[in-house]
């Protein structure tokens, strides 16, 4: 691995030393590190530290609800209440301190930066705005940027594009599933998006965002205004955006977060382009952090040149995909995200799902996608060409299959007794 620095060493120590006072999740995992506090570099804390998972967090609030043992100071002092999305199991609640959660703010700052969001811009934030963490520190750090924020929660989406045109929206929050529904229904209620004042598009909450080809449809939808990625968790904040130059890809924050990319089988280090799983450090939210975690995301590193004293880390191609979403089909490894790039070529398909059969012997998948018997058939050879592998496309009516705000869950699993 490389990339480390003595500023992240800094702030990983002073993380390290709040939570040795007062937080029982993170105190028996420096006791089984058996990690001192003068420990002299990220090298002996990550060759010592043990990995944390999601489900060793779920398991925590389990044995003690509702918010389990990783915090860090009394209940009293939190202020800030939200749960992961509940995509991989059920949600989980997560906590902040005032401070932790001005440090998320400024994670943001650096995202708004990089897209170009100035004070007085006037941003659309397309989202239900549950308590789920992403929608809220966006539209805060917005706001107190100085921007005008106008939240798009108990909106249909009709109605959120009438909102978008009335007050002259210049960016749009959302995920890139939604932004190609909102051009759908913009297109079937003959609202006219394209002449909108929108600049750009900001997106995340899935992978996708950093596509080629998804990224030209929802451009070109949008009458060719930019796409820009980020990409962030509840567990950990506001984590990277948008590599310099439009293309798609990340760039982590890494004066917030100390990052790994390791196999996702034997958990070894992997190096500068070896495809792995992101495991990331908190640096500053000491509140509720988390110490080595196995994020399950997927990703392409390359390691540059130390920027203002802490490392360059750019994602190529973004997020990739789920660890856990790959299927194995008669020996070939499939990704949605890699599925989802050869359908992105038939533009238009509007809508497609995936039925994964386990409950025989060998798994079987079906694709159903909105789209004429004949397009259905192209879309059915482009998959065997591009996989080696015979996945049915079976065409159903257009508006049939569900549509996502959030998320999208595409793919559907049938698995046996």
């Amino acid at each position: 691995m490389t990339g480390l620095s003595a500023g992240q060493l800094d702030r990983l120590r002073h993380v390290l030393d709040v939570v040795r006072e007062g937080n029982p999740f993170q105190q028996a995992k420096l006791d089984q590190a058996e990690l001192t506090s003068d420990f002299g570099s990220i090298e002996d804390f990550l060759d010592s530290f043990p990995f944390t998972t999601k489900d060793e967090l779920a398991r925590d609030r389990l044995k003690h609800p509702p918010y389990g043992t990783n915090l860090s100071f009394p209940l009293e002092r939190y202020t800030r209440f939200h749960q992961t999305s509940g995509t991989k199991g059920e949600p989980m609640a997560w906590l902040d301190l005032p401070e932790d959660w001005d440090w998320m703010l400024g994670n943001w700052n650096s995202v708004l930066d990089s897209a170009g969001v100035e004070a007085g811009s006037r941003c659309h934030f397309a989202f239900s705005f549950g308590p789920f963490l992403g929608f809220w520190t966006a539209f805060e750090a917005a706001s107190r940027r100085g921007c005008l924020c106008v939240p798009g929660g108990g909106m249909s989406s009709e109605q959120r594009l009438r909102s978008i045109l009335e007050h002259k929206a210049e960016y749009l929050f959302c995920t890139p599933t939604y932004a190609l529904h909102l051009a759908e229904v913009a297109l079937e209620q003959s609202i006219e998006i394209a002449s909108s004042r929108i600049r750009k598009i900001i997106v995340a909450g899935e992978p996708g965002g950093s596509m080629g080809e998804l990224r030209r449809r929802i451009s070109e939808a949008w009458g060719g205004v930019e796409l820009f990625d980020h990409y962030g968790m509840t567990e950990v904040g506001p984590v990277a955006y948008e590599m310099p130059g439009g293309q798609g890809g990340l760039r982590v924050i890494s004066e917030s977060y100390l990052a790994e990319v390791v196999c996702p089988t034997s958990g070894e280090t992997l190096g500068e382009g070896q495809q792995g799983e992101l495991v990331l450090t908190t640096l500053g939210r000491a509140g509720c952090p988390v110490l080595r975690y196995r994020t399950g995301d997927l990703v392409l590193p390359h390691w540059g040149e130390e920027d203002n004293g802490f490392p360059a880390l750019d994602l190529i191609g973004g997020i990739l995909g789920r660890v856990d979403d790959m299927t194995l089909v008669r020996g070939v490894n499939l990704y949605p995200t890699s599925v989802d790039a050869v359908v992105r070529h038939f533009k238009e398909i509007s809508e497609y799902q995936v039925l994964i059969d386990e409950t025989a012997a060998m798994t079987e998948v079906i694709l159903r996608a909105e789209a004429t018997a004949e397009l259905a058939n192209s879309l059915e050879k482009a998959l065997t060409e591009a996989f080696s592998l015979r996945i049915p496309v079976v065409p159903v009516d257009p508006g049939s299959l569900p549509r996502f705000e959030m998320k999208a869950k595409r793919w559907v699993r049938r698995h046996g007794k």
